[in-house]
């Protein structure tokens, strides 16, 4: 994770109140968030959450209704031109014509700026090297997301803009996506990442924010939001003692115990319970075949919050 953010410090992403309507279809409701200098910051939600179109909102690309934005010091709508220069994007439906080659793609984005980076060391950065004159059409799915995130950083920018971007990878590819992102904050950059994968969210990023039906549910550190919605901890035993279960009913701050055959899922608050489990068994000298602890998650908070499921 980056070092401590200053939380006084003038966020280098506003977007305060915005509302966007489809239609009859209100897409956005009063969001507002901040994303501060050097983090990673995740927008999380099911598919159809408003993620994409918050996102195309301060990118500029899309026209709210309501609100205000400012993105280094910038309105994204008047200032289309300048903050372009200055911020890196990848789309979710990115694609390129398939008998374009990797160095060409690079070569006609580093073209759109006036200034950029070394186009080969970048995808030297990336892993794709190797893969400098091959066509679009012939790399595989982690390959193309490698060379979307080459042009999203093709002119040096502030602050990048990753759109799902795992998205349909299998897991090794994601995990070096992953990898890959975090360099980019080791660099000094930036990161504003929508997911609908609670997973990458956790572990990738300093901040998220939750969105639901267009509103934003709530906004923190992944360990805070899990610590302010879901406190509660569960201990599963397995064991063949008839009294484990009164046992570990009497537990202070215990507020469940459910036995199915020999495995006992005690459920409580407080970070002690684990140890107060482990002197319960002590104590009372109960035979264990099997111990192990369950933390909540951001997708129990997702529930928590919003009374269902990731929608896929």
């Amino acid at each position: 994770m980056s070092a401590d953010l200053n939380p006084g410090a003038r966020p280098l992403l506003a977007a305060t109140a915005i509302d966007k309507h489809f239609g009859g279809l209100a897409a956005l409701t009063g969001v507002s968030i901040t994303v501060q200098r050097g983090e990673i910051f995740g927008l999380i939600g099911p598919n159809g959450a408003g993620k994409t179109t918050t996102m195309e909102c301060v990118e500029g690309l899309r026209a709210t209704d309501r609100g205000t934005i400012a993105v280094l010091g910038l309105d994204p709508g008047r200032d289309a031109v300048a903050l372009q220069q200055r911020i890196g994007v990848q789309l979710q439906e990115a694609q390129l014509q398939k008998r374009i080659k990797v160095w060409e793609a690079v070569d006609f984005w580093a073209s759109l700026y006036r200034t950029s980076v070394d186009g080969d060391r970048l995808l030297d950065q990336l892993g794709l090297t190797a893969k400098r004159d091959a066509w679009f059409m012939t790399l595989s799915g982690g390959q193309k997301q490698r060379l979307f995130i080459a042009l999203a950083l093709i002119n040096d920018p502030e602050l990048v803009f990753l759109d799902e971007l795992t998205t349909g990878l299998d897991p090794q590819a994601r995990r070096a996506i992953w990898d890959l992102i975090r360099g980019i904050r080791d660099r000094g950059k930036t990161v504003f990442l929508t997911t609908h994968l609670m997973e990458e969210a956790e572990r990738l990023c300093d901040r998220i924010a939750i969105i639901d039906h267009g509103r934003i549910v709530d906004i923190g550190a992944p360990a805070a939001l899990v610590a302010r919605h879901c406190p509660d901890r569960t201990v599963v035993v397995t064991t063949g003692d008839p009294l484990a279960e009164a046992r570990f009913g009497a537990i202070p701050r215990v507020t469940a115990v459910v036995r199915d055959g020999q495995v006992v899922t005690i459920r409580g608050s407080g970070a002690d319970l684990v140890t107060q489990v482990i002197h319960c068994l002590a104590e009372h000298r109960i035979p264990v075949d099997d111990f192990r602890t369950e933390l909540p998650t951001l997708e129990d908070v997702f529930l928590q919050l919003t009374g269902h499921a990731i929608r896929n």
